[in-house]
């Protein structure tokens, strides 16, 4: 039995014809008669394996999802990439070009992964990182927030969160036992030591009483 179908619901996008897919089997954590995401054609995804393709989540050109990977959410995979093992690409993440996604790899948020970039192993891009050209991400590496890994950079550890332009100084603040990075000019406006008046039993902030005497002599 065929492990799935292409129904007859479609979209278009760039021009080409997407199908929904509906499972014909149970297997993994899909059932029998569960609709699926949208392929191009067959070739985009292994009938062998639990690999699958669900919510909104598109996967068109010569892109292949095989073994126990997961597309999901309104992610797209085009082009010539793979994903494939157990690696996960979900919410608006990107993956094409001739990019790989495998092992226990996870690629989410707003990420993209291009060119003939790589992320394996248990490596997470997230967030708004992009990983492009020959760069590889492995290990147990971490790219988040607005970093960019492209060139022939290979990554196997560490959190990777942003980007230095033109050797920009970055700066620090302490704030309450943790330090704020920021770069460029900054302004920190300090707090101004609150002078309490009694009044009666009554205790008041000086300025706010001041600021409402002036108020009523206004009126």
């Amino acid at each position: 039995m065929a492990k799935y179908s292409l129904t007859k619901k479609s979209i278009e996008v760039y021009g080409k014809k997407l199908f929904q897919i509906k499972a014909e089997m149970s297997f993994g954590n899909v059932s029998k008669g569960d609709l699926g995401g949208y392929i191009e054609k067959e070739d985009n995804l292994s009938k062998e394996g639990d690999a699958w393709v669900s919510g909104n989540a598109q996967v068109s050109g010569n892109a292949w999802v095989s073994g126990n990977a997961w597309v999901y959410g309104n992610a797209w995979v085009s082009g010539n990439a793979w994903v494939y093992g157990d690696a996960w690409v979900s919410g608006n993440a990107w993956v094409y070009g001739n990019a790989r996604v495998y092992g226990d790899a996870r690629v989410y948020g707003d990420a993209r992964v291009y060119g003939d970039a790589w992320v394996y192993g248990d490596a997470w891009v997230s967030g708004n990182a992009w990983v492009s050209g020959n760069a590889w991400v492995s290990g147990n590496a971490q790219v988040s927030g607005n970093a960019r890994v492209s060139g022939k950079i290979k990554i196997s550890l560490g959190y990777f969160f942003g980007m230095r332009y033109n050797k920009e100084e970055i700066k620090y603040k302490e704030n309450e036992g943790v330090e704020l990075i920021y770069k460029g000019e900054a302004k920190f406006e300090e707090d101004e030591p609150i002078e309490i008046i009694q009044i009666g039993d009554q205790k008041y902030n000086k300025q706010e009483v001041e600021k409402a005497l002036k108020d009523i002599k206004a009126l």
